[in-house]
């Protein structure tokens, strides 16, 4: 795994432990994804309700691959040895880059607004400079839009163990300027 690879997980690990416990287990999910869809209220109803899916079937799929004692806790040890493994969570981010870029683009038109961007982002917990120098590293549409399909591949891009100079290692820096 790259050193990249590991301090996107680190952070990804430090984000889905959303009540800061040391662990990650469904409640944080809950709460993330709780955050999520109230960051775009003029977001449908079943655009929330796929995004509260893909955090639910993504923290399926750790707990059924990492929690090994049947605890409903995952540690940032266990965490870190397989979310990086493409062939046990290629599916899971996929429904998960979808579903959150798609309640980001609450109109469909395939572009998320800045604002709508920086809402969720911030809501996930990514520091602010950092989440800006994301969006305008996406190759925006004019100055305040993103290609959705690209923020969704992005997504992808960022749990690959091999993946080096992404887009998203922008959210790992120190914070941008």
């Amino acid at each position: 795994m790259r050193t990249e690879a590991l301090d996107r997980v680190r952070l990804v690990f430090t984000l889905f432990d959303a009540d800061g416990n040391g662990v990650i287990e469904a409640d944080d999910f809950e709460l993330m994804a709780g955050r999520v869809v109230a960051a775009v209220p003029e977001t449908d109803a079943a655009k929330r309700s796929t995004m509260q899916t893909a955090f639910r079937t993504f923290w399926t799929a750790l707990a059924d691959n990492l929690d090994a004692n049947g605890d409903g806790k995952v540690s940032f040890e266990e965490f870190q040895a397989v979310v990086l493994d493409p062939e046990q969570f290629t599916a899971a981010i996929g429904e998960f880059a979808e579903a959150l870029t798609a309640v980001a683009d609450p109109d469909g038109d395939g572009l998320v607004e800045r604002p709508a961007f920086v809402a969720v982002m911030t809501a996930i917990g990514f520091a602010l400079p950092n989440i800006h120098a994301l969006f305008d590293a996406l190759e925006p549409v004019g100055t305040e839009q993103a290609s959705v399909p690209v923020w969704a591949e992005a997504i992808k891009e960022y749990y690959s163990p091999d993946a080096a100079g992404t887009a998203g290692d922008l959210l790992v820096a120190a914070p941008v300027v």
